[in-house]
């Protein structure tokens, strides 16, 4: 697989401006054709696409941005990072790339970001045009969301400033190994991971970042509502292990959204794009 270092090598940072703020923000680019948009999940960065991208490339103009806050994007500190600002980043960079129309997949944290999308849309808000939507592992119904104990955490106020001040490698990598599936090799990802994270002391910001899931809880109607009632083309690739968003919130997406196809990765946890690229390349190329 591609190394992190040489994924950032391979992209750019451009400006964006977020909240009247001008940021850098990474961005990963590969092929032609239809557009393509990847957003990633917590607590990593669009490396994870890395394994997946050279399927989907073949057919498709990929767009792989770094969220603000995550690997080679800045990382603010004292900032009040939220997913409505991860989706203004994500509106900004289409209109610098000129994205009218785009696929969309998004894993974990970035889940909610595509929700917010899709409820801009159905405000008449959005000026780019979805044309597929593809979720992979993340909250798409809060209430059934099992943060693991670091995150948990994290969002402490008083453990959390003092957790992202010492962690190290040696504590978080641990954290990460019950989210990937029994039998799988993730110390080189985790150690990727930790990279991306670390870049410009990053990990600092940990306990900013994981505001997300009180993002995801104070906005829950809006974006469950945006979800089940788009009329988006909907897909679903979910590894069945995940003890934060496997098994248990497929149940629920199959009940409440029957039609929409969900590719169950009985072998897969957390992470599909990483655990499983080609089934998720394939997922991702299908006809809609």
């Amino acid at each position: 697989m591609t190394s992190i270092e040489q994924w950032w090598a391979q992209g750019e940072r451009v400006t964006l401006e977020l909240s009247a703020t001008p940021r850098e923000v990474f961005v990963a680019r590969a092929g032609e054709g239809p557009w393509l948009t990847l957003l990633h999940g917590f607590t990593s960065s669009s490396h994870d696409w890395a394994r997946a991208a050279p399927a989907l490339a073949a057919r498709n103009a990929l767009l792989m941005p770094d969220f603000l806050g995550f690997g080679a994007s800045a990382k603010p500190a004292d900032h009040a990072y939220s997913l409505h600002e991860q989706a203004d980043l994500v509106e900004a960079l289409w209109r610098r790339e000129g994205v009218t129309r785009t696929a969309l997949a998004g894993h974990d944290y970035a889940v909610s970001v595509v929700q917010e999308l899709l409820a801009r849309r159905a405000d008449g808000t959005l000026g780019v045009e979805i044309e597929r939507v593809t979720l992979l592992n993340g909250g798409v119904y809060p209430d059934l969301h099992r943060p693991q104990p670091l995150q948990t955490m994290l969002l402490d106020p008083e453990q959390g400033p003092l957790i992202s001040a010492n962690v190290t490698e040696e504590l978080f990598t641990p954290g990460l190994r019950p989210t990937f599936a029994d039998g799988y090799d993730a110390a080189a990802d985790s150690a990727e991971m930790w990279k991306g994270i670390n870049r410009d002391e990053g990990r600092r910001n940990m306990h900013l970042l994981i505001r997300y899931m009180t993002d995801r809880d104070t906005h829950e109607r809006r974006w469950v509502d945006a979800l089940e009632q788009t009329d988006v083309p909907l897909g679903f690739v979910w590894g069945m292990l995940d003890p934060v968003s496997g098994a248990h919130m497929a149940e629920r997406i199959r009940s409440r959204l029957p039609a929409a196809p969900l590719l169950a990765l009985e072998d897969v946890a957390h992470w599909p794009p990483l655990e499983a690229p080609d089934r998720v390349a394939g997922a991702l190329l299908a006809p809609a």
